[in-house]
């Protein structure tokens, strides 16, 4: 039987108003509140969470803690960078993504004086491998923190997993399984590391460049421009991205790209300053001045106008 939901002033006067962001279908408040709600026994320690945002041109990794104050971002990397390192292309791709979860790993890590000690997978092979704890008896434990997706589909191949993925091969201790990884068999309940190392080192890319130069020639020149201005082939993928874990590894510290103007001192020319109560104040009184000096200025002016009238 069907009953008509009544809205009247009973249920109006107890509405409650939902959270800004989830107003604006921005935060999985159900998902934040599990990511970041730490243990009482671990008292003011912080719960870092790694938060992957996918946009249409960019991959940004960041390595975040809450405190009641907002959120603080410890750590964080993103594609843009990658062209230092060899990778001038393809910057939204599944092995960008690693490339970036590689290099906020590696930063994190040396940040907080552990980048010798947690290494991780210098060559990975595509199983999946945890970071553990050393053995030494007194030796500080692996730097933890758990994936945050957002509002993103937790799809199987995702390039969110890819960049979870780079930063437990660099050094991180990420909480995960292998079943959403490229090469996952959901029916054998088993992954394939050959797949998931082809992606690793770009290897779905190479792939795509030989069918689509044999299937479309034109459509390949056209969409791989780049690739082939720089001399970039098909063969040359994996050694490209090989060279580029490296170069991440040797030097992963944040260099700012060199501007061409000041730009700070740019956007103050076109922003007014705050007057303070006495600048405030002389200014009133010098508006006032004038204005009465004009005034008697128009005066003067009209009664000398009367005097010739009357002659």
């Amino acid at each position: 039987m069907y009953h008509k939901v009544v809205k009247n002033k009973a249920y109006f006067s107890r509405y409650q108003v939902k959270y800004r962001r989830r107003r604006e279908g921005k935060t999985d408040y159900y998902a934040r509140k599990r990511l970041v709600t730490q243990d009482k026994s671990k008292y003011n320690a912080p719960k870092y969470r790694l938060v992957v945002r996918i946009s249409n041109k960019n991959i940004t990794a960041q390595i975040i803690y809450a405190r009641i104050q907002g959120d603080f971002v410890f750590c964080q990397a993103n594609s843009r960078e990658l062209p230092r390192y060899g990778i001038k292309h393809g910057l939204t791709n599944w092995t960008a993504a690693y490339a970036t979860g590689l290099l906020v790993a590696r930063r994190a890590l040396d940040k907080v004086g552990l980048g010798d000690k947690y290494e991780g997978q210098k060559e990975p092979t595509g199983e999946l491998v945890l970071t553990e704890a050393l053995e030494e008896e007194d030796a500080r434990r692996p730097f933890k923190c758990y994936l945050d997706v957002g509002l993103k589909r937790t799809t199987t191949g995702s390039r969110i997993f890819g960049a979870m993925k780079g930063a437990s091969d660099g050094g991180l201790f990420i909480p995960h399984s292998e079943k959403r990884f490229p090469g996952y068999d959901p029916e054998n309940k088993s992954l394939e590391a050959e797949v998931l190392k082809k992606y690793i080192y770009g290897g779905h890319v190479a792939e795509y460049m030989e069918s689509l130069e044999e299937e479309d020639d034109e459509r390949f020149k056209k969409q791989f421009a780049g690739y082939l201005e720089d001399e970039i082939g098909s063969e040359d993928i994996e050694e490209l991205y090989t060279n580029a874990y490296a170069a991440i590894r040797e030097d992963p510290v944040f260099k700012p790209t060199e501007k061409s103007q000041d730009w700070k001192e740019e956007s103050q020319k076109h922003r007014s300053t705050r007057l303070t109560h006495e600048q405030r104040q002389t200014r009133i009184q010098a508006k006032i001045t004038a204005f009465k000096e004009g005034a008697a200025t128009e005066a003067a002016a009209a009664g000398d106008d009367d005097d010739e009238d009357d002659e």
